[in-house]
């Protein structure tokens, strides 16, 4: 746990390889999706794979996150790319200061909202991480929240509360988007998306991609049928 720039308590874990001193240690930062989710004590797949490859994994219940409270969660709300952002820089502080990892190889990796975040390091932070990878991440909000198919009418009114309604705030929610922000991508980039996703459409991914192409910056992009 640490306590981040505003004073408020956040939890996470931290995984580390087995057999090597925790001392200028690779990181990923590994953010979950939801955003309303959370991490949880137990057996993770993905940290035992890094770990057993030699990287250290962070995983940061950052403030929106499940399971703390109303007013946890209730502090997500409009804080997409903002202090939920901010959460996750404060934990890599973190671990550089005490957990032995090297500031200058820290990548930043997720899905679906973590995915988001993702493309939230290597535009609003690019010179934090080394790296970072997308996978089915929102792109732009403006598109996300314009492409809810109309079953998920109740889900779309919760949307507009805790991140943000197109209709109002336009702007805001496009201040929050990585899409307009590709100008300031510094790193490579891997960007990972289905063809069929019903949440995040394939529209998020190949938007940002063509904004990738079209700067001339590095990355990959893997499609899956």
């Amino acid at each position: 746990s640490f306590t981040a720039r505003d004073g408020l308590k956040i939890e996470g874990y931290i995984s580390y390889p087995p057999g090597i001193e925790r001392k200028a240690l690779p990181l990923v930062l590994n953010v979950h999706g939801g955003p309303w989710w959370r991490d949880t004590w137990g057996y993770n797949p993905e940290a035992q794979w890094l770990a057993n490859r030699g990287y250290a994994c962070l995983q940061v219940n950052y403030r929106g996150s499940t399971g703390y409270g109303k007013d946890f969660l209730n502090a997500g709300d409009k804080e997409w790319g903002g202090k939920m952002h901010d959460d996750l820089i404060d934990a890599i502080n973190w671990a550089v200061e005490h957990g032995g990892i090297d500031a200058q190889r820290v990548a930043i990796y997720g899905g679906s909202y973590g995915g988001y975040a993702a493309l939230v390091g290597a535009t609003f932070t690019p010179d934090v991480f080394c790296c970072a990878i997308d996978m089915v991440g929102p792109s732009s909000l403006l598109t996300l929240i314009a492409s809810f198919p109309p079953y998920w009418s109740t889900m779309l009114e919760n949307f507009k509360r805790r991140v943000g309604d197109p209709e109002h705030e336009e702007d805001f929610l496009k201040a929050r988007s990585p899409l307009f922000k590709v100008d300031q991508i510094q790193i490579p980039l891997l960007v990972a998306q289905g063809a069929n996703d019903p949440r995040v459409t394939v529209l998020e991914a190949e938007q940002i991609v063509a904004a990738l192409k079209d700067k001339g910056l590095p990355h990959e992009y893997l499609l899956f049928e």
